[in-house]
């Protein structure tokens, strides 16, 4: 028998029971006489378990129990020695992403449908000029819109 004989599946794919050609189950032969999914049913109806924890993040955390001190020491001597990456690291642990800023911004007073053009005209003037950003100029629209 040579070495390539040896590894030659006695049964291929095609010839095994319930599978065509390219081993996959035929119709009726994967445990749903339709075939192999029902519309609007899950394979898995219980779903993942409240609390069940991904096997990588456990590894990590077995792997990083007791060096976190440490680590972190090592964040912060390359950040301070200059390493662009560590010291991105520490400031984005240190200063939080900013969500939203405080827009000052004098809009005329908004009593009646009839001012709306004013207060709308201020805020696309503001944006146009980059005293506030797109974002902000349509959140402020939106407020004077619903105010009206």
């Amino acid at each position: 028998m040579t070495a390539k004989e040896k590894y030659v599946l006695v049964d291929p794919l095609g010839k095994q029971e319930g599978r065509d050609a390219q081993g996959r189950f035929r119709k009726g032969h994967s445990g749903n006489r339709k075939g192999r999914f029902v519309k609007g049913q899950s394979g898995n109806p219980k779903g993942r378990p409240v609390g069940a924890r991904n096997k990588a993040t456990e590894t990590a955390e077995l792997l990083l129990n007791g060096e976190t001190e440490a680590l972190t020491r090592m964040a912060i001597e390359l950040a301070l020695d200059g390493n662009p990456t560590a010291l991105k690291l520490c400031l984005d642990r240190i200063i939080p992403p900013r969500r939203e800023r405080l827009v000052q911004l004098g809009l005329p007073p908004v009593r009646s449908v009839g001012d709306l053009g004013g207060a709308m005209a201020a805020i696309t003037t503001a944006a146009a000029r980059g005293a506030i950003t797109p974002g902000e100029a349509a959140e402020l629209a939106r407020v004077v819109e619903i105010f009206v």
